[in-house]
């Protein structure tokens, strides 16, 4: 297609080596169908999850990738000095590194559009609140050992705070990612660290040891670092994310990686890591049973039975609902289970339940979002959805996705929009809460036993 076009504008045909040499980065990347980015490993940008390669950045450039028809060759790299090193090498096309596009920064690198807007953060050890060595502002970082990656805006900052006067003793550091050094923060082998606020925010979860001390730079934008002199692929890539944004698909892709971190609690998450090793263990053969029977992740549906019981199986409301999977006696009765205080029959009826709300989702609700409108469902009610997605329509949002269906539940409780819907009054922010703690567990736990841990009993 590209070389017939190039043709049609020629007064003559040109040899192959002419149309090749006047093919701009962009037509040679369709052409080829390849295009080569550099991605950070970590879990804001890419790496390989239970369902494959994931991330927030990872997904955006797969979806630019689709669009224009073309298979994304990722190189990786671990810490943003590498990922810049890498973008300076002939082939790469894009760098996605969480690189914040600073002025110094500007001069520099050919950056193409904005995806993420983020402050720079002094992320320090939780502990030293009870020392009183917990730093406020600037000045209190005098003294404290400080490391931040070398070649990244958090060193910018340091040395332009440095030239101001203030007394700050860091080490800028070669081979260590931001996540690297929040875990050096965590195990208190340095004081503090600085964390753009997206990073620190999905590692929070993970360390629990972390705390803001203060937000140290203003609002910066992430954004991808191209070749240069490449204005169609830039050109290109501004138009995508144009309509990308319109559609509501950002919104939706940040509510997937982001929106469920603000739901965290320091004492829950840590109650949570202990009762990975002390409960877990107990009933994770029965969960990847359920899981194999019914093609669901198994950390799913541990998650799903946490938020419900905190895998007690002896669990018991106020209403009645008991077990693993707090099934009510209904549910329990339709299901042929006997007993539900047996953690097998709780954790396959429950998980047969979840199959069959999947069931009754309406049909343009698909991939992902069914698995989110049935556990919305399981706590809720259907009736309460469908109001909710009657209302998206009213609001024209989109009654199908699950970022806009968190926008219209919470209305659930409000007069002014329950007395004009079919099913009335609702607690509607307890379902959003409900899918994102889901969601939080289960990340969680996928997130230790990428590292290596192993709960199970031998």
């Amino acid at each position: 297609m590209h070389e017939q076009k190039i043709r049609s504008d020629a007064q003559k045909p040109p040899e192959l080596h002419e149309v090749y040499e006047e093919r701009s980065t962009f037509e040679n990347i369709v052409a080829k169908k390849s295009l080569n980015v550099v991605l950070l490993n970590s879990p804001s940008i890419y790496y390989i999850g239970s369902d494959g390669p994931q991330g927030y950045e990872y997904d955006l450039l797969k979806n630019y990738a689709d669009s224009i028809g073309v298979d994304l060759n990722i190189t990786t790299a671990h810490t943003v000095k590498e990922a810049l090193e890498l973008s300076k090498k002939l082939n790469i096309h894009i760098v996605s590194a969480a690189i914040a596009k600073t002025k110094k920064r500007e001069t520099e690198l050919n950056f193409g559009p904005s995806y993420f807007e983020v402050q720079e953060q002094v992320i320090c050890n939780r502990d030293m609140l009870q020392s009183g060595a917990f730093p406020k502002d600037v000045e209190g970082l005098a003294g404290l050992r400080i490391s931040v990656g070398e070649d990244t805006s958090y060193s910018d900052t340091i040395k332009e705070l440095q030239s101001e006067g203030y007394d700050i003793n860091a080490t800028f550091v070669d081979g260590y990612s931001t996540e690297d050094l929040l875990e050096q923060v965590a195990k208190r082998e340095i004081d503090c660290t600085i964390a753009d606020s997206n990073i620190y925010a999905l590692n929070l979860r993970y360390f629990t040891e972390l705390a803001l001390a203060f937000t140290i730079s203003g609002r910066e934008q992430l954004a991808w670092v191209l070749a240069p002199d490449t204005p169609k692929l830039e050109a290109s890539m501004y138009e995508w994310l144009n309509v990308y944004n319109q559609s509501g698909a950002m919104a939706q892709l940040k509510d997937h990686y982001y929106s469920y971190v603000f739901y965290f609690d320091y004492y829950n998450t840590t109650t949570f890591y202990s009762r990975i090793k002390t409960r877990l263990v107990k009933y994770e053969s029965y969960f990847k049973e359920a899981s194999k029977e019914h093609a669901i992740p198994w950390t799913l549906i541990a998650a799903i039975s946490y938020q419900e019981s905190h895998w007690n199986p002896k669990a018991k409301s106020f209403t009645g609902v008991k077990g693993l999977m707090m099934l009510t006696r209904h549910t329990a009765k339709l299901l042929g289970i006997k007993n539900r205080l047996d953690p097998r029959a709780s954790i396959m009826g429950g998980t047969q339940h979840l199959v069959n709300l999947m069931k009754i989702v309406p049909e343009d609700v698909v991939g992902e979002e069914r698995l989110k409108f049935a556990l919305a469902t399981y706590n809720i009610g259907f009736g309460h959805i469908l109001d909710a997605r009657a209302l998206a329509r009213k609001m024209s949002l989109n009654p199908s996705i699950w970022s806009d269906l968190k926008k219209t539940l919470p209305l659930l409780s409000q007069k002014s929009y329950y007395r004009n819907l079919k099913y009335g009054y609702a607690r509607g922010s307890e379902p959003v809460r409900y899918v994102d703690s889901i969601y939080n567990f289960k990340d969680i736990l996928e997130k230790s036993l990428a590292n290596g841990k192993n709960f199970m009993r031998e």
